[in-house]
């Protein structure tokens, strides 16, 4: 589903984002433009990049632990 329709930004477009490295908000803006044109949709994109960093925290744990190593 789509979370900003100006810039055509879905739900799993922020997943892919978060996989490719996206961790904020900030991010998130510079990787999709998502949020950057009228900035009604900020508050569910927030929600989808919230609910995309809990999918992805397993794995960017193990990333991390095996970086460390």
């Amino acid at each position: 589903m789509y979370v900003c329709v100006c810039k055509a930004v879905s739900e799993s477009a922020i997943s892919e984002a978060v996989g490719r490295g996206v961790r904020s908000m900030r991010e998130l803006v510079q990787d999709t433009g998502c949020s950057s044109q009228c900035g009604r949709c900020a508050p569910q994109v927030r929600e989808a990049l919230s609910e995309a960093l809990a999918v992805h925290q397993p794995f960017l744990e193990l990333v991390s632990v095996n970086r460390a190593a």
